[in-house]
């Protein structure tokens, strides 16, 4: 054989092994019908694959474009941890009394009814994810007492508040301004939530909304049980019009009976020092005996006893209360509550109410309260009542009546209130 020959014969017997090599391991040219079943499915498999993962990919484009189309039609605070709340309330707007003399004036300022307009707005801050920072700017309240420490049309600071959660079990609150009691232990805190016309509503005992300067408290929670204390400092006007410096102790018990009943007992401990005792020199300042300039003894006066000391430098009172709480169905609420005060002028102040307020129709709510004075010349009785219209998601309005009697006539007065969010 020629040599030549031989040798493109075995080249061409090496390119043909060579080509079926290739084609049998990555499948060109190869016929249909020879191609494994197996090697089939693992292909389709894979396009399969290939085909879901573009199909996921544009349909995580869209569902982005639809979540940022809704956040930029929701409002401006959504992206962020910031939610602001507003309320103008219009108490007393319109008052029908028998008598209009400076005396029955006289009697609603001493019984707490506080008509006015008050527009206010609140900032609450997530922080470090379980904490919260709450800001709350009042303006146009004309009221006064307790319930308020300024008055005016101009925007004012009214409330700083800020909750740290150290555990499940454990958190602290902190309140520089405008503190209240039922602060320390609300899910939503507000200076003036669901304002009333006087201190006898559906808004619990008067000792959880009275006005106490600054306040920091703690909260302990187990199980079904939550206990808080708390301490505040304010500054308080007696009746003779000197100023005194006001230390209220605050502590509260919750118990949840039931899912659906849930009692708690409060307790307020009140002392009043006056202010000529407190003099301000210096950051901190101690009398120390061995200073005193010595000087020529005169007998002195007997010292009053203990008691009647501390009476003359002291003023002390207290008030406990107990409040229920029951939910008759999602929307349905069923409360009431009783305080007693221990002070000069012994006083049983109590109130019941039943409220439906479901969130796409139109609730109501109706309280029932009084006071009952140890003298029984100043008894007061009372019925409050409003319908409440929830115009879409984010805006309420609430408008009510009161009737108000006490000893020196008859009282009715119409409150409008109205609430929004973003």
């Amino acid at each position: 054989m020629d040599p030549i020959a031989s040798v493109l014969e075995k080249v061409k017997s090496f390119t043909k092994s060579s080509q079926d090599l290739v084609s049998r391991h990555f499948g060109f040219h190869e016929n249909p019908s020879r191609q494994n079943p197996i090697d089939i499915l693992k292909r389709l498999q894979r396009e399969a694959f290939s085909d879901l993962m573009k199909l996921r990919d544009r349909q995580e484009k869209v569902e982005r474009i639809i979540s940022s189309q809704k956040l930029s039609k929701s409002g401006p605070f959504q992206e962020t941890s910031t939610h602001v709340r507003g309320e103008v309330d219009v108490l007393g707007a319109i008052l029908l009394m028998g008598n209009t003399d400076d005396e029955s004036f006289n009697g609603l300022h001493k019984e707490g009814v506080r008509p006015g307009l008050l527009s206010r707005f609140v900032f609450e801050t997530s922080l470090r994810e379980t904490d919260r920072l709450v800001a709350e700017l009042v303006a146009g309240y004309k009221g006064e007492g307790n319930h308020c420490d300024f008055s005016g049309r101009e925007l004012s600071l009214a409330k700083v508040f800020y909750e740290a959660d150290i555990n499940d079990w454990f958190s602290a609150v902190a309140i520089p301004v405008g503190a209240h009691f039922r602060d320390i232990e609300a899910s939503t805190v507000s200076s003036y939530q669901g304002m009333s016309l006087t201190e006898v509503s559906e808004l619990g005992p008067p000792l959880l909304n009275q006005h106490n300067g600054s306040a920091i408290g703690l909260i302990v929670r187990k199980s079904n049980i939550t206990a808080s204390l708390a301490q505040s400092m304010s500054n308080v006007e007696v009746e003779q019009g000197a100023p005194n410096r006001g230390f209220r102790t605050f502590g509260q018990v919750t118990c949840h009976i039931l899912r659906s009943l849930k009692i708690s007992l409060l307790g307020c401990h009140q002392v009043l020092t006056p202010s000529s005792n407190l003099h301000s020199v210096g950051a901190i300042t101690l009398p120390v005996s061995f200073l005193r300039r010595h000087t020529a003894t005169e007998p002195e006066p007997p010292a009053p006893p203990l008691e009647m000391s501390r009476s003359m430098n002291h003023v002390l009172s207290s008030a406990i209360a107990l409040k229920l709480d029951s939910l008759m169905d999602e929307s349905t609420k069923l409360g009431g509550w009783i305080e007693i005060q221990n002070s000069r002028e012994k006083q049983v102040k109590w109130s019941v109410s039943i409220t439906d307020n479901p969130e796409d129709e139109v609730g109501w709510g109706m309280s029932v309260g009084g006071v009952v004075d140890s003298s029984r010349n100043h008894d007061r009785f009372q019925v409050e009542s409003y319908l409440k219209f929830n115009i879409g998601d984010r805006f309420s309005l609430r408008p009510g009546l009161v009737y108000h009697t006490n000893s020196n006539g008859r009282t009715i007065g119409l409150m409008l209130q109205s609430h929004w969010s973003l």
